[in-house]
């Protein structure tokens, strides 16, 4: 069973489409057979993960784990499967991923703030109609007024 002991970014880089987290010694360790291996940079040495999809974009990378004179080496196809290292890069990379397409919400915004208006200018006549039956003139001037106003 392999588990991730720690995972720290010695540093990350954004880019129009990619976030790089790079790694370095002793800024990311893992546990196999009660063993702790240290991050080599010998082979890979980032995950670049889509600011866009929140996909790692490298999934054929393999990097490189030491400890002593063994050295083992994983796949990040391998790492992805690990518990709790996705969660750990989607904490480390949250605040760099670019937001939800704004434009599109945007445009949903204005539309239900359009309904909205409507309902409540329908609201309000039905309320001057109710004014009116009732013969309430205090209650259907104010109405009005507030309709005017809108």
């Amino acid at each position: 069973m392999v588990t991730v002991k720690m995972l720290k970014p010695y540093y990350v880089k954004t880019e129009e489409k990619y976030i790089r987290i790079i790694l370095a010694y002793q800024y990311f360790s893992i546990i196999m057979n009660k063993k702790v291996y240290q991050f080599i940079p010998v082979k890979s040495t980032e995950v670049r993960i889509n600011r866009k999809t929140k996909k790692i974009e490298n999934i054929d990378d393999v990097f490189a784990f030491q400890k002593g004179k063994e050295v083992l080496t994983i796949s990040m196809s391998q790492l992805v499967s690990i518990p709790g290292f996705l969660e750990m890069l989607h904490r480390i990379a949250e605040s760099y991923y670019l937001p939800e397409d704004t434009e599109a919400v945007s445009d949903q915004q204005r539309a239900l703030d359009q309904l909205i208006s409507e309902l409540e200018y329908e609201n309000v006549r039905r309320l001057i109609d109710k004014a009116i039956d009732n013969g309430d003139k205090e209650a259907f001037l104010e109405l009005t007024n507030t309709l005017n106003d809108k």
